[in-house]
This record gives C-alpha cells, structure tokens and sequence, in this order.
C-alpha cells in the first residue's frame, strides 16, 4: 500500500451463533471455520470461537470497498447456512454469556489470554478497523492527536451494542465497556512527536509489557504492517452501506488532515478530557446524543455535529469520490442507528407475552438478516 492516493482497507469482526439457540454455537463452529478458511482467504480467526474476521484489500472508491464486503459477508451467510450457524455483525453479541466462551487455538491468542486473563474472556466485543493510506508515514503520530476530536461522531453513527447477556445496557454502545477492561485501550496520549511515540514502543517493548506495536490497542492508531493510520472505534456495522459510509467519512477527515496542518494543531489535556466526555455521550446516546463544542463552549445535536464535520471535509469528499459517504452519514443520523433497530426487533420479539429469550432471538435474526443484506 504506497503512494498518496488515500487508498484504504476494512476490517470487520462479526459474531457466530447457533441458528436454533442463537447462542454460542457448540456443533458446526469447527466446520464452520474450517469451510471458511478453505472457501474464504480474506477470513481469519479471532480471539474467541465465536468470531470471525474479514478484510477487504485497500480499495479507490467506495464502491469497490461495498462491493468486496458485500461480497465476504454472503459468503460466510453462505457457509454459516452449511454448519446451523448465523453469522451478524454487531459490537456484542446480544444474548451470548462471557463465560460460555472458547477461545482460538494459536500462539497469539493464547499468549494474549495468558496475558489478559479474565478480561480477554469477557471481552465479547467486535469492532470495525479502516486502514487509510498516508502521504507521509512518519507524520502519523501528529495526524493521530489532531484526529481524536472527531472519534465521537464516527462512533455514534456506529454504535450497535445496546445488549449485553440478554439485557439492554441503556446503552447505544456498551461494546467499548468491555473492550475497555483490556490495557492499552481507549485514546492514545497525546505524543509530541513521532520520536516521543517510538520511544514509548521502545520501553514497551524492552520491558516485556509487549511484543511490538500492535499491542496498543487504541480507538486510533498508526499500524506497524501498512503505511496507514488505522480508525479502532467504530463498533461492527450491521448494514455494509453504514460500514461503507463510516470508511469513506473517515478517510475523507485524513485527507483533510494532511491537508491542513493547522486543524486541531496543539490540542492539550482540556481538549482531551472533552473528547472522553463525548465518547461517552455517543456510548450512550449514539446519534442522539448532545456532543461537546469546546469552541461554542455548549453542547449540540450529534446532526449538528456532523454537520460541522461534512462541511469541514467537503473538498476531500469531492477530491476521492467519496460524496455518497457524507449522504449515507445524515441518513444514520436521520433513520437511526443498529442499535435503534436492534430495541426495536427485540420489542416486536417480545411481543404481548413479553418475554425476553424470544426479544433477543428477535434481534439476532434481524441482525443476521441485514448484515447479509436481505434486509
């Protein structure tokens, strides 16, 4: 991935279940990965059994991100079909229960658990990542800090967790609760330099505290594989237009970075504290929420928010295609979130006799329709 193109990359973590139980599947797990492993080569194991990771190669326009992921999440439907298993994306998986889970064979995961302990257990949580293409790799560490301002609107159009062990959190997002008992999660410090960044991996790293880089496993980061800067806070997208146009608003906020040096130049620790304000208003409240301005000194409607956003990156958005993206953002804000429709399909699950097993298997099937695309 070279050259300044603003070239970029999707990954998607999605949730298995079993089709009768929609809960943790037991029978046809190790079929179902096995078929993807030989069927699928863009999809790889994850931490715990019942997830499953797909990647797109980096992509040019929109369309060629939608049509790949549209692509991969059909052939997993496909082969969760084969084995009883329903496959879905969302940040937690709605019904399952933490300590029901099995993790993955392999050196990683299990070094990752012997390190984590209970924590890597319960963190039944899956994320979107999108890797964007830098001009200049070694300015990732000041393009990381002047991008954190806009974390809370690209995760309250994502937000897709309001369940969690068969209960509603209250929460639009709660995914980041239980990602966040893992270390080295949350937002980055602010680094002064890319030298000051390197150092910190420097005694990191020869203290044993990790093996390299990808340990760090903040809402933003620059990736040591590509020359990329890697989006970590968006929760998995039930509908790929929303994941598309998620993508494609946040390379648009790259461009625009590299584009102005000046944008969000010197944010300190007030401007810090702000941003972990808002991230929590967007966990809670997702496009509903009221976002912080600390220019206007007052709080506003995440649509306003967005707003301010789309006209900041409109040049970029007309430079790289990428207009649709900024469409399909006020559509989320307009229409609601996965989270809003997950409340919903487990209302009408309920139904008069108002019982919860069938809400949340309401909610699965719903979430397992729309993340193949037939809803």
């Amino acid at each position: 991935m070279t050259g300044p193109a603003y070239r970029f990359g999707i990954e998607e973590e999605f949730f298995l279940a079993d089709a009768a139980t929609r809960g943790t599947p037991r029978e046809g797990a190790r079929g179902f990965h096995a078929a993807a492993k030989a069927l699928l080569p863009a999809a790889e194991r994850e931490l715990l059994q019942s997830q499953i990771e797909i990647a797109t190669p980096p992509a040019t326009s929109l369309e060629e991100a939608r049509a790949g992921l549209a692509s991969l999440r059909r052939g997993l439907a496909e082969i969760g079909r084969a084995h009883g298993i329903l496959v879905f994306g969302a940040g937690t998986h709605p019904g399952a229960a933490w300590d029901a889970q099995a993790p993955t064979d392999g050196a990683r995961y299990h070094g990752i658990l012997d390190e984590v302990r209970m924590v890597g257990q319960r963190s039944l949580a899956s994320g979107m990542h999108v890797h964007v293409e830098v001009a200049r790799p070694d300015g990732r560490v000041d393009l990381m800090n002047r991008l954190l301002p806009f974390l809370p609107v690209l995760l309250s159009l994502s937000v897709s967790s309001p369940f969690w062990e068969g209960r509603d959190t209250g929460l639009c997002g709660y995914r980041l609760c239980a990602f966040g008992e893992l270390p080295r999660t949350g937002l980055p410090d602010l680094f002064s330099s890319n030298a000051e960044f390197e150092r910190y991996v420097a005694v990191m790293t020869a203290a044993g505290a990790i093996e390299d880089a990808s340990f760090l496993w903040w809402y933003l980061r620059p990736s040591i594989r590509y020359p990329t800067l890697e989006l970590r806070i968006a929760d998995a997208c039930t509908r790929v237009e929303d994941a598309v146009a998620i993508a494609g608003l946040y390379r648009c906020l790259v461009r625009a970075a590299e584009r102005r040096p000046d944008l969000n130049a010197g944010l300190d620790g007030v401007a810090r504290a702000v941003i972990r304000e808002n991230l929590w208003r967007a966990q809670r409240d997702g496009v509903r929420a009221a976002l912080i301005d600390p220019q206007a000194g007052r709080a506003v409607p995440c649509g306003e928010a967005l707003e301010a956003v789309l006209a900041l990156v409109a040049e970029d958005a007309a430079a790289l295609g990428c207009a649709q993206a900024l469409d399909d953002a006020r559509r989320i804000v307009r229409d609601g979130t996965s989270a809003d429709r997950q409340r919903a399909a487990y209302a009408a699950g309920r139904g008069e006799d108002g019982e919860d097993a069938a809400g949340i298997a309401a909610v699965v099937d719903a979430l397992a329709r729309e993340t193949e695309g037939r809803a």
